[in-house]
C-alpha cells in the first residue's frame, strides 16, 4: 500500500489548492476544526484557536505521577478494622468504574476524534489529554496494587455491574459509529454524530459520570480517610476540569462554524441523551450508596447529579432542566482550590514543572 502527503495530513481537499497552502502563506482564519480541506493540519502557527493552546499549556504545566503520592496511611487503614463493608465497598466501586471508564476516553480520542479533528492547535490538546488518560489508568492500577485488592475483580466489574456496565455501554455506543471506516464528518449526519460523540465524552462522561465518583472518594479525604486515594482524585479532578472546558470550547466552536447542525431536532436529541445519563448516574450512585456512608446518601446524589448536568446544560447552549440545589458546596471549593502537592512536604502546596514555578 502507498502512502502519499494526505495520508498524514487528513485533507481530502483538491490537491491544487492544497499544493497552493503547502508552498505559500495562509491566514489563520482558514482554520477549522473540522472539514478544513484548505489548510495543512500539521502546520500549527499561527494560532487561531488561542484557548486550545492555553488548555495544552495549563495541561503540561500540571503534569502529575500517581507513583509520586504515598499510599502508606491508606494500606494501614485498609488493613485495619476502621473501615465498614459499606465504606469498602464504595471504594472498589469507584476505582471499578473509573479503570474501564478513563480507558474508554482514551481509546475513544485516539480512535475516534483525533482523525477527524482537522486543526493543528486542538490535535495538540488532545494528544496531552491522551497521555493524561493513561495517567489515569496507571493511577487505578497503583492503588489496587497498594491496597493488594483482586485487580481482575476490580478491572473487571464493567462486566458484573450492571450499574457500570451500562454507564460504559452508553459510551461505547458513542464511539462505534465513529470508528465505523466508511463514517465521515462531511455530511450534516455525520458531523451531526461527531458532535453527538464529543458531548458524550465530554460532557457526559467527564462532566457527570466522573463527579458523583469524585464526591464520595473526596468525602473520605475530607474525613481524613485514605487521603493517598484522595490526593490521586483531586489530581484527576483538576485534570478533568481542564478536559471539561477543552471539551465545551471544542463543542461551542464546532456549532458556531457550522450552524447548520444545531437544530432544534438536534437540540432535543442531546437533551434526552443528558437526561437519560442523569437516570444512569443516579443508578451508580444507588448501587454504591445502597444504607449511606459519611454523611452521603444516594438521594443527595439525584440532587447533585441533577444540579452538574444543569450546568452542563447551560455551557452547551441549552436551557436547564431541574432547578435542584447542590448538596455538596465544598466541591466547589474544591474544584477552585489548587490541588498541586509539594512531595517534599505531604501538604497540598503549589507544584508545577520547573518552568511553571512561582515563588
Amino acid at each position: 500500500m502507498s502512502l502519499n502527503f494526505d495520508d498524514f495530513t487528513g485533507n481530502t481537499g483538491d490537491s491544487s489548492e492544497k499544493k497552493s497552502n503547502i508552498n505559500g502563506r495562509f491566514d489563520q482564519n482558514q482554520k477549522r476544526l473540522i472539514n478544513c480541506n484548505t489548510v495543512d493540519v500539521n502546520q500549527l502557527m499561527p494560532l487561531k484557536y488561542k484557548w486550545a493552546w492555553e488548555h495544552y499549556l495549563n495541561g503540561c504545566a500540571n503534569h502529575w505521577m500517581p507513583t509520586e503520592v504515598p499510599m502508606a496511611r491508606d494500606i494501614e487503614l485498609w488493613k485495619s478494622d476502621k473501615l465498614s463493608q459499606d465504606e469498602r465497598l464504595v471504594i472498589k466501586r469507584n476505582l471499578g468504574f473509573f479503570s474501564t471508564a478513563e480507558s474508554l476516553v482514551g481509546n475513544n480520542i485516539v480512535l475516534a476524534i483525533f482523525k477527524h479533528i482537522t486543526n493543528p492547535e486542538a490535535r495538540q490538546y488532545l494528544l496531552r489529554q491522551a497521555f493524561e488518560e493513561a495517567i489515569h489508568t496507571h493511577t487505578f492500577h497503583y492503588i489496587v496494587e497498594s491496597l493488594s485488592l483482586d485487580q481482575s475483580e476490580i478491572f473487571n466489574m464493567y462486566n458484573e455491574v450492571n450499574s457500570i456496565h451500562d454507564k460504559d455501554k452508553f459510551e461505547m455506543e458513542l464511539t462505534a459509529e465513529l470508528i465505523n471506516p466508511n463514517f465521515t464528518t462531511a455530511t450534516k449526519e455525520g458531523a451531526q454524530k461527531f458532535l453527538e460523540n464529543l458531548i458524550g465524552y465530554y460532557v457526559i462522561m467527564e462532566g457527570i459520570f466522573f463527579y458523583s465518583g469524585f464526591v464520595m472518594i473526596l468525602s473520605f479525604h475530607r474525613q481524613n480517610k485514605m487521603t493517598g486515594i484522595g490526593e490521586q482524585f483531586q489530581y484527576i479532578l483538576r485534570d478533568e476540569t481542564i478536559h471539561l472546558n477543552f471539551g465545551i470550547d471544542m463543542i461551542n466552536g464546532i456549532k458556531e462554524e457550522n450552524p447548520n447542525l444545531w437544530t432544534p431536532a438536534f437540540q432535543d436529541y442531546i437533551l434526552q441523551k443528558i437526561k437519560q445519563a442523569v437516570e444512569l448516574e443516579v443508578l451508580y450512585a444507588e448501587d454504591c450508596l445502597p444504607r449511606g456512608i459519611l454523611g452521603l446518601t444516594a438521594p443527595m446524589f439525584r440532587d447533585y447529579v441533577q444540579f452538574i448536568a444543569d450546568r452542563r446544560l447551560e455551557r452547551i447552549g441549552l436551557k436547564a432542566q431541574y432547578g435542584s440545589k447542590n448538596p455538596f458546596p465544598w466541591m466547589s471549593e474544591t474544584i477552585d482550590l489548587k490541588k498541586e502537592k509539594n512531595f517534599f512536604e505531604t501538604r497540598v502546596t503549589e507544584y508545577q514543572s520547573s518552568s511553571n514555578l512561582t515563588w
